[in-house]
């Protein structure tokens, strides 16, 4: 008859679910792979095929520890924090994106057409949905997302599994990297809000030289015709700036994981 001591099943649990909170708090949180589009049962059978894989690799390094204990709950709280640490850093990259396409849309006149996100749970300019379509194809083109999963593989060794976790050094590094939505945005909105700036100052001229003129006629149909054109023409040039913020979110997670960086192609 097989048996089991209360030791030996508080080890098994715990090779398996602080690998498995980490991996699964990435899913949930990381772009892509954290679609509120992909069933759960999906995001669960990926987080669960993925610990498989990496258990055996990180047995040897987990702390004995029962982790029923306070402190087990604390190593426990620390391998979530990790995982939607690795997430947030790459959902700001999307948002970033997102925002851009809410300051063109704005300026184009497209501010009311906005439609409930089911990603981020609130509504997004239609311009910013577009982009940020753009942006998830440029993410799969480059793996992405096989990268974040190497990465998360990898922290096991560089991270290891203990109550110490991420430092408030760390957490300072991700308030910082926040302030890239608004750098990142900005330059990605930039031609597109310079052409229509130069498009109403020209209106603004037009409407003084000649009065008469039904500005509100004239003005939505070519601002929304020059914005649209001029973003047409400024989609080939968004790769490298789409790469160059996906890679700078990849080396900033390495740099959180205490992981050599890569270098943009």
């Amino acid at each position: 008859m097989l048996s089991i001591t209360t030791a030996e099943l508080n080890t098994l649990l715990a090779t398996f679910i602080w690998p498995f909170s980490r991996i699964l708090a990435l899913v949930a949180t990381a772009p892509i792979l954290g679609n509120p589009s992909i069933p759960v049962r999906v995001k669960l059978g990926l987080a669960i095929m993925l610990t498989i894989l990496v258990t055996p690799t990180v047995e040897k390094s987990l702390p004995q520890i029962d982790p029923s204990t306070g402190l087990g709950l604390i190593i426990l709280l620390q391998q979530l924090l990790t995982g939607i640490a690795i997430g947030f850093v790459m959902r700001i990259v999307f948002v970033a994106v997102e925002m851009a396409g809410e300051l063109i849309g704005l300026q184009m006149g497209l501010g009311f057409a906005i439609f409930f996100d089911a990603q981020n749970s609130g509504q997004i300019d239609i311009i910013g949905r577009f982009l940020g379509v753009i942006a998830s194809l440029a993410f799969l083109a480059i793996d992405g997302h096989l990268m974040m999963i190497a990465l998360i593989s990898q922290s096991f060794s560089t991270l290891p599994v203990d109550a110490k976790g991420i430092t408030d050094t760390t957490f300072t590094t991700l308030v910082n990297w926040g302030g890239e939505i608004f750098k990142s945005g900005l330059q990605l909105s930039l031609p597109v809000l310079t052409a229509l700036l130069i498009t109403n100052l020209a209106l603004g001229i037009l409407t003084r030289a000649a009065p008469q003129l039904n500005i509100f006629a004239v003005g939505f149909p070519l601002t929304l015709s020059i914005g649209l054109l001029v973003l047409a023409l400024s989609i080939p040039f968004y790769a490298p700036i789409l790469g160059r913020l996906v890679y700078d979110g990849l080396n900033l997670i390495m740099g959180i994981l205490n992981i050599s960086q890569m270098n943009m192609p």
